[in-house]
């Protein structure tokens, strides 16, 4: 994968002064997430071929992705904290060495055990991920940290797009064993996420001594943790939703539409393109407008559309998917950057305990939906999933801490 050079982690314009947008660092930060998440999604593009090859119910499919997702959620909000303490800058390149053990193996598994096994795997090392290149990101932001946010979430998001079609190019024609060709994304990665820590590193050695960041925005313990409990619930309206779309509109489609594994795998592109898009505009929007307008119209303005897809042809499942997509998404980099201003100075922490959420929300309800499918089939849980965002009106509840910046 080739890239420009202002998306080096080396380039001489990374100075470490956190006063300055680093956008180098910045694109460098979104470069290693589209390459971490595109080889997780390989996982779940991989769904139908495994179900078929091992002969697995709806129900062990969910806890392929529980397993992951749990494994995901479960360490990134202790290895923030910690590292907000003690930061570990080479943490970086040793998660992906992680994920890098993981997708080979899955390359060369024989049993559903073992797919487990290396999912997990594949967990550990995002668990890692998220919250210590989410951090680098907004050191790099010179303030500017929802363009910061928003630039390191999309490249997850245009990896999370990418990566089925590469499976349907790659994996789906010539079998399991060809997943092994994503650990030279991996090994890439690797270099990109060193290039990182050291500039970490050459950051922290320049910010020693200087004061820890504390609230502005006035307001009591009691109403910050009350504000961070309905961001919670926010996400878990969202990533519910999304999960069903992740890890089974590829049997959806199949089901109703009669289409084949490579055109279903298509449709779910243009759904994760769409997710890679809003997310790009939702932060600056929110370093803008505010993080909370964003939050408002991203999660309770997808209910309409949500609402509708159980019931439309395949054109307007199509449409509707990609509307949803686009404006589900523009709500996480505004709630991750909102609940860090809220507790500044564990800038790791908030992001390993979003993410966390984000992989957990999305695990447990990939289990459930999946017994549920089992159980009532496919089309059911799109029709239960569709009131989710109608969760979005918690957003009400939320103090307005935003100030509007001229960026």
């Amino acid at each position: 994968m080739a890239t420009s050079n202002a998306a080096s982690p080396a380039a001489p314009s990374a100075s470490p002064n956190a006063q300055t947008l680093v956008m180098s660092i910045v694109l460098s930060c979104g470069l290693a997430h589209l390459i971490n998440d595109l080889i997780q999604s390989v996982l779940p593009s991989i769904y139908p071929l495994l179900k078929a090859n091992y002969g697995l119910t709806f129900t062990q499919v969910g806890l392929i992705t529980l397993t992951f997702q749990v494994t995901a959620s479960l360490l990134q909000p202790w290895i923030g904290f910690y590292t907000d303490r003690h930061p570990k800058p080479f943490l970086l390149p040793a998660g992906m060495v992680c994920t890098l053990v993981g997708i080979v193996m899955l390359a060369f598994v024989t049993s559903f055990p073992t797919i487990l096994l290396a999912s997990a795997l594949i967990g550990i090392g995002s668990s890692t991920f998220h919250p210590e290149t989410s951090r680098v990101a907004r050191l790099a932001s010179g303030g500017r940290f929802g363009l910061a946010q928003s630039t390191f979430q999309v490249g997850g998001n245009a990896g999370t797009a990418i990566g089925p079609l590469l499976a349907a190019a790659i994996i789906i024609p010539f079998g399991q064993t060809h997943v092994a060709w994503f650990g030279l994304f991996a090994v890439f990665a690797i270099g990109v996420q060193y290039g990182l820590s050291l500039w970490y590193r050459n950051h922290l050695n320049s910010a020693k001594g200087k004061k820890r960041a504390e609230a502005s925005h006035g307001l009591s313990r009691r109403r910050v943790a009350w504000a961070l409990v309905v961001l919670a619930m926010l996400v878990f309206s969202k990533y519910i939703y999304m999960s069903s779309i992740t890890s089974y509109y590829t049997f959806y489609l199949i089901e109703k539409f009669d289409l084949s594994v490579a055109s279903s795998q298509l449709h779910l592109f243009l759904f994760l393109g769409a997710v890679a898009a809003g997310t790009f505009f939702g932060g600056p929007i929110g370093d803008r407008i505010g993080r909370k307008a964003v939050i408002w119209f991203s999660i309770l303005g997808a209910a309409p559309f949500t609402l509708a897809l159980p019931y439309v042809d395949l054109f307007w499942t199509s449409v509707l998917s990609v509307i949803i997509g686009f404006v589900l998404a523009s709500a996480f980099s505004a709630i991750v950057v909102y609940a860090q201003e809220l507790v500044p100075g564990n800038v790791g922490m908030i992001a390993g305990v979003f993410f966390g959420l984000m992989f957990g929300f999305s695990g447990i309800a990939a289990a459930a939906l999946g017994s549920v499918a089992d159980a009532k089939g496919i089309e059911f849980v799109y029709g239960v999933c569709s009131f989710m965002p109608l969760l979005g009106i918690l957003t009400i509840l939320l103090p307005s801490t935003d100030k509007k910046h001229s960026v």
